[in-house]
């Protein structure tokens, strides 16, 4: 890292944190009195306001149509489901002020017309907050919730992807829509009242060339897998060209990598901290349900601190996507793979999933994980973070109280919010140092 802000080629660049919640294992499941809770809205409101008193950009929820399962049964080992991301967004917007609120929507087994209309009503109530995380879908065992398993094939969805966004963006644009495409025909009469950002933030979370291209091509931030420092870089990479192409500026779309971040007051402690909150999200139970995944078995008679089954996996073949699974829907490969793992390192079956699942985030004091994050953003290879809470709904607590001072000592967090819209606060350009 350069000690020299000149040195970067974004010297002035600055940070942006969202409120993130996935799926888990990324909490501490039994820290709250029920389970509940993790449903209820005095916990998202209290993580709300928490992210907003650390001036984060928004709130930002994953979506799950189909709840995940676990041997033929619903998962129960980690969160699984989600509320409806609007009701629930509609009561945020009565609860905040400032914080945006950003809801991941599937264009495969939605109405363009509806989700246009309850969108455009979120940012309506919000005044200006809302957003979409555009995401996209072929998974059969998915569309078997809508009676609609495997209609989409592969290459299509950005296709169909395509026209929905156009018939969404013309209504909330205040146009009455008469549309024809290959996958919808649209009569529709103009929204009501529209927000005062007119068209909500478009976010986008693809992965493949289609989804990067549709992401330079219409997005105004990507949910993006890279953390890891090259592979982050590489990834705007990749993206400033595709956005070059379409003459684009790289800053008209940011990048957000899911994480996590866990401080202490020394090096060592926070390590002590991390391993800790380890041992506490994956329990044996999760240990054993990752093997499970693959070998499509009950395996509680295995001991996780002794060998993988020596037995192969009793489903040869997964062409579903069931929830966690692990095996990339060959499962005999996978489990030959994993075992040669095993027994190349001498792992136990929960050194081998630590290992599978090892978290990406940032573990440190707040001085220094707030170093690496100014060298990350001033290197441009991201624009912020997606991030985890630790728990609900005291999950980022640590970070307002005590990251966000040590980031805008380095001048590349916010003292106050830039605008009232949330397109407005991402944005947002240079901000001052605040001297402590």
């Amino acid at each position: 890292m350069s000690s020299d802000v000149s040195d970067y080629p974004r010297p002035h660049a600055r940070l942006h944190l969202n409120a993130f919640f996935p799926f888990g294992p990324v909490y501490l499941w039994d820290e709250v009195d029920r389970p509940e809770r993790y449903y209820e809205f005095d916990g998202f409101t209290r993580l709300a306001q928490a992210a907003e008193r650390g001036l984060f950009t928004a709130v930002f929820l994953g979506d799950s149509q189909r709840l995940r399962e676990h041997l033929g049964r619903i998962t129960d080992t980690a969160v699984t489901g989600r509320p409806d991301q609007l009701v629930l967004f509609a009561h945020l917007a009565a609860t905040t002020r400032r914080i945006g609120l950003v809801a991941t929507f599937n264009t495969t087994y939605s109405d363009p017309v509806d989700l246009a209309r309850r969108i455009a009503t979120v940012d309506v109530f919000s005044q200006g907050r809302a957003g979409w995380n555009l995401v996209t879908t072929h998974n059969a065992w998915t569309g078997e919730n809508f009676r609609r398993g495997g209609y989409l094939g592969h290459a299509d969805r950005y296709r169909q992807a395509l026209e929905y966004l156009h018939v969404t963006r013309r209504l909330w644009d205040g146009e009455a829509v008469e549309f024809s495409g290959d996958f919808y025909d649209v009569a529709a009469p103009a929204l009501g009242a529209r927000g005062p950002q007119g068209r909500p933030v478009l976010f986008q979370a693809g992965e493949s060339d289609e989804g990067r291209d549709f992401a330079a091509r219409h997005a105004e931030a990507v949910f993006s897998r890279y953390l890891e420092f090259d592979a982050a870089l590489a990834f705007a990479g990749d993206l400033a060209g595709r956005l070059t192409a379409l003459g684009r500026s790289r800053d008209d779309v940011k990048i957000f990598p899911g994480a996590r971040i866990v401080l202490g007051d020394t090096a060592q402690d926070a390590q002590e901290r991390a391993a800790w909150f380890d041992r506490r999200t994956w329990t044996d139970r999760r240990v054993r349900a990752v093997l499970e995944s693959v070998w499509s078995q009950d395996l509680s008679g295995y001991d996780v601190d002794g060998p993988l089954p020596a037995g192969d996996p009793v489903v040869p073949e997964q062409t579903v996507t069931h929830g966690v699974v692990n095996s990339r829907d060959q499962p005999l490969a996978t489990a030959r793979r994993w075992r040669e793992l095993a027994s190349a390192r001498g792992w136990s079956i929960r050194q081998l999933v630590a290992h599978l699942n090892q978290s990406q985030g940032f573990v440190g004091t707040p001085a220094a994980v707030a170093d690496r994050l100014a060298h990350y953003v001033r290197s441009g290879a991201v624009d912020g973070l997606n991030l985890l809470a630790n728990g609900v709904p005291e999950g980022f607590d640590d970070v307002v109280d005590r990251l966000v001072p040590a980031l805008q000592e380095r001048g590349v967090y916010p003292a106050e919010y830039a605008g009232t819209t949330l397109r407005e606060n991402l944005r947002a350009g240079a901000v001052t140092p605040v001297r402590p």
